[in-house]
Parts: structure tokens; sequence; C-alpha cells
């Protein structure tokens, strides 16, 4: 049993103060506020002196890790690698993301994701496909060459073959006819999730697309998707004015200005979460992120900012991913969002554990669950992760 004590712990909706909590056998067994409750068993005691201790953070949607790109190299040891990267930097748990692309490579990532998922359940659950099926007006970074309606048989074939896998499926809604749309409904796992994303559909689209229940997502909110405006709400303000739809949102300091996610903050509350959207990250010990990275037509590169993680952009200039850690966001929106912790922290753990049906055991402090930990200091930086 390992113990830790003189914690700052947060359960996921409440602060404990000089808190102890007890680990074995990969789960959390106990919360205390008595340092000396069930000692005897103890084979290893941790000291945090006051630090944070909080759940593992989880993280739908980041596409690499210090230097390697699920797209470039859709195999298991990609993957391996993107999750020990991020895992060293607090996310315990991904989904580990493709962008648009042929369906050969979409198929190879997917199997590579399988493998590892059985593996490491709780900590790569399943894949994130972001695309192809995109309206070209909104494609942001991804290829031109790529972003496309279905083929005759694709959805057939994509759902073929590890369909359970698919955590969730980003496309526009409105590039794909009712006969795809059912189709997808009919072959897609019961688990798998729609997000609207890269979308130019008008808030009635958007409304009536979300109304259904078959879309319970939005990805990335504000990026490639049509923006609110006083005569044409757009995806945006179809998100807004909805009841249940959550979104996600790239709290980097570029994808964002921080009022944006302060005011989406506002009015979806506990349906908004972070995602890191990472195309590469750093890792502690390690090179990153990468300086450059070329794959066909998409060709980005980083910009460091000595105010910030930095970020990529492609050769017209356009955003093309972050690179940061999802912790990041989290501190990100602390210190310039104007969050509280206990908000940022719920964007990272509880509110995406639920998204992905892994609430009961994932995303919190409490007895039973897994005992995914990271340490972070009052500056929010992480010192210290345990994996169950």
């Amino acid at each position: 049993m390992t113990y830790f004590i003189n914690a700052t712990v947060f359960t996921g909706n409440d602060w404990l103060m000089g808190a102890s909590v007890a680990t074995a056998n990969g789960r959390i067994q106990t919360i205390t506020m008595d340092p000396t409750e069930g000692t005897d068993e103890i084979d290893t005691v941790v000291d945090l002196n006051g630090d944070y201790l909080v759940p593992g953070l989880i993280d739908l949607q980041l596409y690499g890790g210090a230097n390697r790109f699920l797209n470039e190299q859709p195999v298991p040891d990609t993957v391996r690698h993107i999750y020990d990267t991020h895992a060293r930097n607090g996310t315990t748990t991904l989904l580990p993301t493709i962008n648009s692309t042929s369906l050969d490579i979409m198929q190879q990532a997917m199997a590579a994701v399988q493998e590892v998922r059985a593996e490491n359940p709780f900590g790569v659950p399943g894949i994130h496909i972001e695309g192809p099926y995109f309206n070209p007006i909104k494609r942001g970074a991804h290829s031109s060459a790529y972003v496309r309606t279905p083929a005759e048989g694709e959805l057939k074939t994509l759902f073929s073959q590890n369909a359970d896998v698919i955590q969730i499926l980003t496309l526009a809604p409105e590039m794909l006819t009712p006969e795809q749309l059912a189709t997808i409904r009919n072959l897609k796992h019961p688990n798998t999730l729609l997000s609207l994303g890269h979308s130019n559909e008008t808030y009635q689209q958007s409304t009536g697309a979300l109304n259904t229940g078959f879309i319970p997502l939005a990805t990335h909110l504000y990026n490639a998707m049509r923006g609110f405006e006083s005569r044409e709400p757009g995806v945006v303000g179809a998100v807004f004015d909805h009841a249940t739809v959550r979104a996600s949102i790239i709290a980097d300091g570029y994808h964002c200005d921080p009022a944006t996610i302060r005011i989406a903050h506002k009015l979806l509350g506990d349906r908004l979460f972070l995602i890191s959207d990472a195309l590469f990250a750093s890792s502690p010990g390690r090179p990153g992120p990468r300086a450059e990275f070329s794959l066909g037509e998409f060709v980005v590169h980083y910009e460091p900012d000595p105010n910030g993680p930095g970020c990529y952009v492609n050769f017209e200039g356009k955003l093309a991913g972050s690179a940061l850690t999802l912790n990041d966001s989290v501190r990100v929106c602390v210190e310039k969002v104007g969050l509280s912790l206990t908000d940022a922290l719920r964007m990272a753990t509880v509110i995406p554990a639920d998204i992905i049906g892994m609430d009961d055991q994932l995303g919190a402090i409490r007895p039973g669950y897994v005992a995914n930990l990271v340490r972070l200091d009052k500056g929010l930086m992480v010192k210290e992760v345990w994996l169950a």
C-alpha cells in the first residue's frame, strides 16, 4: 500500500486540505483526514508537503508525442510514445487522434490503438478520428487532398473492423447525405460519439443536427466552425443556445482569446471541456516539441513564444495545432482566463471522463477509482505522476 500524506486533494468536486490517500493494487483505497488511519499495512509513504494531489488528466484530442505523429506512423509504438509523452505531463488517459487522411491510414491507426487499448485500457480507451468528412470552407489546416465526402462503400469499410475503438468521430453534418448519416447511425458502435466540427452550417442547420441527439458534441469551439454574428448565429450560436451539447475548447492562448473561453464557460458551465489539440508536446527529459513536420501537403512549423507554449502554423500561416499538454491548458484557464482551479480541473478530469463513459473509474479521487494521480505544485506545474 502507498500512502500519500499532507496533500491538498482535489476529489473531483471538493478540496480536502491536509488529507491522506491510500492506494493499493492500482486503486484508491481510502481518503482520510487522519494521517494515522490504517497505517499498519503501508509499504511506501509519500509526503506531498501541501502540494495538490489531483486526478490524472483526460485529453480527448491530441495527435502526437514529443516527436512522433499518429498520421505519419499509424503503428502501436507511436501510440505508446504519445501516451508516454503526455503521461509524464499528467495526462493519464487520452484519445490519440488522427486528422483527415486516407481510409487505409485511418484503419491502420484504429488497429494500432486497438492493440494498445488491450494493454492499457484506462490509458488509451480509444481513438478520435477528426475528419475527413468536413466542409472544405472550414477545413482549417487539414489537407485539401483528403477532406472529402465518403466514397461509395467507404463508411461500410470504415466500420467493418475495430469499430468499437472509435470513441469520437468529428464530422460536418452538412457534407453527408441523409443516407450516409443513416449508415453511420446503423454501423457505428454504440459507444462512438459524433462531434460537430469543421462545419459551415447555419444556426438553423446546426440546431437541427444537435436536436436529433445523434450528435452530442462539438469539436474545438470557435475554431473551424461558422462563427457567431448578429444576423446569423452560426455553429457557435447553436452550441451556446443548445441545452445539452458539450463542446471541447483549446486553451493555449492562440486558438481562443481568454475572454472567449471565459464567455463560453459562463454559458456552458460543465458542458465545456479542455483538449490540448497537440500536434507535438514537450516531455520531461526528452526533446520536443518537434520543430518542423511534413506529411504530404500538410506542412507545419513550430513558432516558439517566450510568454506561452508556442504553437504550430502551416505554410499559409493558419493555426495547425498546439504544442502544449492538457496541464498547460489548466494553467492558462487559471492564470489568463480567470477561472477557478476547481473549474479548470473539472474541465480536464470529471467532464471528459463522463463524456467517454468512464466517470465511474476515472477523473476523480474516490475509493475504488483507478489510482492515476498527479502532484502539482502551487504554480500548477507537474512534479510527479503515478499510474495505477
